[in-house]
C-alpha cells in the first residue's frame, strides 16, 4: 500500500483518490544520542471515513529502537491495536524504524469522531481523531448490462452491517452453468471490508438474447436479493461482430510468434505452431478456439499468449500441431473458426514427404523449392524422387559448405 507522510496540523489531504488522515508529532527533526537528525514518531493511516466493522491499516514511522511496545488506542476500535516491527529499508535511514498492524472499527461504533492515541512503552506520543460513518445496508451488485454470451459477470455482496452473520452465499441464474458460490478474498480490492463476498462466473457461451433473473440466497436457501442481467450477442454492425482477425500463420516448434508466416514448410511427422490474432475476440474464446486441418493428427487447441512478449500486440493465440506421419507431400488447408462461426479463415501449409516416402502428391499446389521455412531459417530443399538425384543434391550441399569454410578460413 502506498503511504503518505503528514505532519501535525494537517487534518486531511487527498492522495491518489483516497483521503489520507494523519496524526503525529511535529515534522521538525530531533537529534538522537548519536547526533544524527531523525524525525519524531509519526502515525499514518488511510481513511475516507470508516464504517463499523471496517479494517484499517495503521503505520508508525520514526520509532527509535526495536522491541518497544507500540499501541494505538481509540474508542472507535474493537480493541487496542498492537503494532509490530516491519523492516522498510526505504524509510529506516531517515525516518527511523517502522511498526504497523491492521485494526478494526467496532461493529457497535456510532457515527461521529473519536479520539485516538499512540503509546510507546506506555507514554502517549501522538493524539488524533478517527471519523466513523453510518453503516450502509447490505447491497448486492451485478455487472452492468448488457453482456455477451461467454463473458464474465461480476457479482458482489456487501454484508458488512451490524447484526449480519453467515458466510455462505450463492447466486443462481439460468444465464450461468451452475449455482455460483460467493467468497471473501483478503487480497481483493475490498480487503478492508471483511464481509464482502464476490465471484466472476461466465455467461453460457450459447445463452440466448434476453433478460435473466440473478438471485442471491443465504446459507438456509432464503432469497436475499434479486437483480436482472441482460444478455445480447453481437450483431452485424457491432465492432466485435467478426472481430479483427489475422491468420492462421505458422512458425517453428521452437520458434516465436513474431517469426510467423503464411508460407511455411514442415515435414510429415513433424510439428508446427499455429498462430491466430484477433483485436476483439469473443468472450471466453480462449477456451474453445481451435485450428483444424486434414494434415493434423487432431484439432489443435489455441491458447491465449499471456506472456510479456505479447504486450502491445493484438490478443494472440497459438498451439502446437503434429503433422500426420506418412502424409503425402503437398499443400494442405488449415482453418480457424471464431466469433461463434461468424469469422472463418483458411491458410495453406506445405508438407514435404518424410524420407522414404514418395514425393508431392499430384493435385496439391506445392511451395517453391528452396523457400525458407521460417524467418532466419535454412532453405528447405524439395527432393523429387530418390537415388542419384538425391545424392546429387546432397553433394551440392557438401560442396557449398566446403566453399564457405574455405572463404572463412575454416579447414574443418
Amino acid at each position: 500500500m502506498g503511504w503518505s507522510r503528514i505532519t501535525i496540523g494537517t487534518a486531511v489531504a487527498v492522495c491518489g483518490g483516497m483521503v489520507v488522515c494523519g496524526v503525529g508529532a511535529s515534522g521538525s527533526a530531533a537529534a538522537d544520542d548519536g547526533g544524527r537528525a531523525r524525525k519524531k514518531p509519526h502515525l499514518l493511516f488511510q481513511s475516507d471515513g470508516e464504517r463499523p466493522g471496517e479494517l484499517v491499516d495503521l503505520r508508525m514511522d520514526g520509532i527509535a529502537t526495536r522491541h518497544e511496545k507500540v499501541v494505538v488506542k481509540s474508542p472507535a476500535f474493537a480493541h487496542a491495536v498492537r503494532l509490530a516491527y516491519h523492516r522498510d529499508p526505504t524509510t529506516e535511514p531517515t525516518w527511523g524504524l517502522t511498526y504497523q498492524a491492521r485494526g478494526q472499527i467496532a461493529m457497535k461504533a456510532k457515527r461521529g469522531r473519536y479520539p485516538l492515541t499512540v503509546e510507546i512503552a506506555g507514554r502517549v506520543v501522538e493524539r488524533g481523531t478517527v471519523r466513523v460513518v453510518a453503516a450502509p445496508r447490505p447491497s448486492f451488485w451485478v455487472t452492468d448490462s448488457p453482456v455477451r454470451p461467454g463473458e464474465s459477470v461480476g457479482l458482489s455482496f456487501d454484508d458488512l452491517y451490524p447484526g449480519e452473520t453467515g458466510s455462505s452465499f450463492t447466486v443462481r441464474s439460468k444465464a450461468f452453468k451452475a449455482p455460483v458460490p460467493l467468497k471473501h478474498d483478503d487480497d481483493s480490492g475490498y480487503w478492508n471490508i471483511p464481509r464482502m463476498f464476490e465471484a466472476a462466473p461466465s455467461v453460457l457461451p450459447d445463452a440466448e438474447d434476453g433478460t435473466y433473473k440473478v438471485v442471491l440466497t443465504g446459507p438456509d436457501g432464503r432469497r436475499i436479493a434479486e437483480r436482472r442481467l441482460t444478455v445480447r450477442a453481437s450483431r452485424p454492425g457491432d465492432y466485435d461482430y467478426k472481430g479483427k482477425v489475422r491468420g492462421p500463420e505458422f512458425f517453428g516448434k521452437h520458434g516465436y510468434p513474431d517469426e510467423s508466416t503464411h508460407r511455411f514448410r514442415v515435414r510429415a511427422g513433424g510439428r508446427v505452431q499455429v498462430l491466430w490474432r484477433d483485436a476483439t475476440p469473443d468472450a471466453g474464446e480462449e477456451k474453445r478456439l481451435t485450428a483444424t486441418s486434414p494434415a493434423f493428427e487432431k484439432p489443435v487447441r489455441l491458447k491465449r499468449d499471456d506472456s510479456k512478449a505479447g504486450d502491445g500486440d493484438d490478443p494472440r493465440f497459438y498451439g502446437l500441431a503434429r503433422i500426420r506421419s506418412g502424409l503425402d507431400g503437398g499443400s494442405y488447408p488449415v482453418t480457424v473458426v471464431s466469433h461463434h462461426g461468424r469469422a472463418k479463415r483458411t491458410s495453406r501449409l506445405v508438407v514435404t514427404a518424410a524420407p522414404g516416402q514418395h514425393g508431392d502428391k499430384p493435385g496439391h499446389d506445392g511451395d517453391t523449392p528452396g523457400r525458407q521455412s521460417d524467418r532466419g531459417g535454412f532453405p528447405a530443399v524439395a527432393v523429387i524422387g530418390g537415388g542419384a538425384g538425391a545424392l546429387a543434391v546432397g553433394a551440392a550441399g557438401v560442396l557449398l559448405v566446403r566453399a564457405r569454410r574455405a572463404r572463412t578460413g575454416d579447414s574443418r
